[in-house]
């Protein structure tokens, strides 16, 4: 019995436990949906357009707004005011592996002089449908967003940046890719913590070996999925807020997702290690043994 192969297994298991998380977080309402990779802050968006053509009475923009707010009566009262919840635009849309979720912040937008922004958080209004192999397209998110809202604005009249689109674009296969190796990165973790099971009992260099193999793809798989996601919030990140600032739409990374995946990958990394160390035990062990039977 080699009691010291529980270790690498439970390593295992924290691993295979994160992984799934990785892949379930905002599966739906309410579980896990700070575990975003990416978030899209859309409070804002169009502000920086409202506030250029406030002057300028003669311009489209400020018949555009003109129009919105009279569609809404007395909600909407200047042309500074939440245009995101005129237009039925969200506060905020988060990606996921499966999906997206989407809601407002409470109880501002913004800190002001009544709230400090400690105290804005984010409330959840519902997700999107869960799909395998999901690629989060803020463009297709928003725009119909606008369709639905009855209301005659598309995003050529919020200015809307094309490189954002281009962006995204650049990145959807990444994102797809990060879902294949998530599910193979779990299975793989899967059959190590299976494999780490009869190690527990077989006192030869065999298991041993056979966990060394198992998890060096393991870890392989889900160090390959933490570097691809890593990119793809960071490139993610950076390109929505190059273009977006323009009109009123940042991004921001998913720093806890991030964290989850980077100690998945650290788990396996320690199980490989450990099952190293025990090889070389188990060498030892036999070789102390024969020299003690033969002198």
């Amino acid at each position: 019995m080699r009691p010291t192969a529980l270790i690498p297994a439970l390593c295992c298991v924290v691993a295979l436990v994160l992984s799934f998380l990785c892949l379930f977080a905002g599966h739906k309402k309410g579980f896990m949906e700070d575990y975003h990779y990416l978030t899209l802050n859309t409070s804002r968006i169009g502000q920086n357009l409202v506030n250029s053509t406030l002057d300028l009475p003669d311009n489209p923009f400020t018949n555009l707004i003109n129009n919105v707010t009279s569609s809404f009566g007395n909600e909407i009262n200047d042309a500074t005011a939440d245009l995101a919840e005129a237009l039925g635009i969200e506060d905020w849309y988060s990606a996921h592996l499966l999906d997206y979720c989407y809601g407002d912040y409470t109880p501002a937008a913004l800190a002001n002089a009544t709230v400090k922004q400690d105290d804005i958080h984010k409330n959840i209004s519902g997700c999107s449908n869960r799909t395998a192999a999901f690629a989060f397209n803020p463009t297709t998110i928003i725009e119909n967003a606008l369709n639905e809202s009855g209301v005659d604005v598309s995003l050529q009249d919020l200015n809307w940046p094309d490189d954002i689109q281009r962006g995204i674009d650049a990145l959807r296969i990444l994102t797809k890719t990060m879902f294949i190796l998530y599910c193979i990165a779990i299975g793989f973790i899967g059959v190590s913590l299976l494999a780490a099971l009869p190690a527990v009992f077989a006192s030869g260099r065999l298991a041993a070996c056979l966990n060394i193999l198992v998890a060096t793809l393991a870890f392989i798989a889900i160090g390959l999925a933490s570097a691809l996601s890593t990119a793809v919030i960071v490139k993610g990140a950076d390109v929505i807020n190059k273009y977006g600032q323009e009109v009123g739409v940042e991004a921001h990374k998913g720093s806890k997702f991030m964290a989850i995946t980077w100690a998945a990958t650290a788990a396996m990394f320690v199980a490989l290690v450990l099952w190293c160390v025990e090889t070389c035990i188990g060498h030892r062990r036999r070789r102390g043994t024969y020299v003690a039977k033969h002198g």
